[in-house]
């Protein structure tokens, strides 16, 4: 059980019988008042967010989210498809809506963890930062660089993204899959 100010960012707990992620927290007092940490929630099966406030008396329950190694085999009509890190007979798929905004950086064979709340499938903890080819990149026009422009490419999955001018057709560059923008190029 934790106390109500060691419920603090990414940390998982039991709310309301469900598993939620912790994704903001701040414990504070009101003038003469007792200590209370107002945070910020998200469920991981539904992803719905609110703001529940723990308050001096409160206890809350870790959840216990267990983690395994899966390999992301392909993607055919809206179905993503994996299977076991050590056994590819055990295939399974999961949603777009499971998998969520980073499901535009997945490409076939790259090893990622999935959260397991009771045995079941919960979500996709995808690495945070990808390394992925550039397929299509405009020339830079001459003049246009000085301020640190960008331009928009193309990469290997089909996502397009903002990248520095310099980048060309080919190169590989690394993506933050959390906030989907350009980290660096890859040498």
């Amino acid at each position: 059980m934790l106390d109500y100010n060691e419920v603090t960012v990414h940390k998982y707990i039991i709310y309301e019988n469900e598993p939620w992620e912790v994704v903001g927290s701040h414990v504070f007092r009101k003038q003469q008042r007792k200590p209370v940490n107002a945070t910020k929630l998200r469920n991981l099966i539904t992803g719905r967010i609110t703001e529940v406030s723990f308050h001096v008396s409160d206890k809350v329950e870790e959840a216990e989210i267990d983690k395994k190694e899966v390999k992301y085999l392909y993607t055919n009509k809206g179905e993503f498809w994996f299977c076991e890190a050590n056994d590819p007979s055990k295939r399974f798929q999961l949603s777009e809506e499971m998998i969520g905004s980073g499901a535009k950086f997945l490409k076939p064979n790259i090893m990622m963890d999935t959260m397991l709340f009771d045995d079941k499938i919960i979500g996709i903890k995808l690495p945070i930062k990808m390394e992925l080819k550039v397929i299509e990149a405009h020339d830079a026009t001459k003049g246009n660089t000085a301020q640190g422009a960008t331009k928009s490419v193309k990469l290997e999955t089909g996502v397009e993204i903002q990248v520095p001018m310099f980048i060309k057709e080919g190169d590989m560059v690394r993506i933050n899959t959390d906030t989907g923008e350009y980290a660096d190029r890859v040498s």
